[in-house]
């Protein structure tokens, strides 16, 4: 059964007949899922579009640094026609990510290096208005499916993602003020 933690739109559940799975590192792995759903323009600040919402989910996915508190480093290392591949340091681990931009609607950030593998999704949803939500599926190395210390690690990543879509939003909403968000 889902739980509601923060907020009503944020959603952590461990239900154990329904969990997704997929092949993670050679073997099936039960993932844990969180997501969360904010307004774009509920908070005040200048009303943003969605053009503004993608732009700035692209250079957050080129450059997560400016945008997430816990990222301290990242760089590209091949650009596709869809995506890229990015190395990055979160909460002073080294991963990366394949991602790949579906435009105007999400981003999806795949795991390809790190302690908890899964998938990342940020999209752009309608739902009472314009919204963004943060998705993300993760099994994590040394700690077993529906433990205490599972629950433990996803409220921890739970508030983490609460912030990093308020976080996210503040700094689009910054270089929309800038003149910072115009397509090229």
């Amino acid at each position: 059964n889902p739980e509601t933690a923060g907020s009503p739109s944020f959603r952590f559940s461990l239900p154990p007949r329904r969990r997704p799975h997929t092949i993670l590192r050679g073997r099936c792995a039960e993932l844990f899922t969180l997501s969360h759903t904010m307004l774009v323009n509920a908070s005040g600040g200048p009303a943003l579009a969605r053009r503004h919402l993608w732009r700035g989910l692209v250079l957050k996915a080129e450059n997560p640094v400016p945008f997430l508190e816990d990222m301290t480093a990242c760089s590209v290392v091949e650009r596709t026609e869809n995506g890229l591949l990015r190395d990055f340091t979160l909460r002073g681990e080294n991963m990366q990510e394949r991602v790949t931009f579906e435009p105007e609607k999400r981003v999806v950030f795949e795991r390809t290096k790190s302690s908890a593998m899964g998938t990342i999704v940020n999209e752009i949803v309608e739902e009472d208005g314009l919204a963004l939500r943060f998705s993300f599926s993760l099994q994590v190395d040394g700690i077993p499916h529906g433990s205490d210390e599972e629950r433990a690690y996803a409220e921890r990543m739970s508030r983490s993602y609460f912030k990093g879509v308020a976080s996210t939003l503040t700094e689009i909403r910054r270089r929309l003020t800038a003149g910072e968000l115009e397509t090229t």
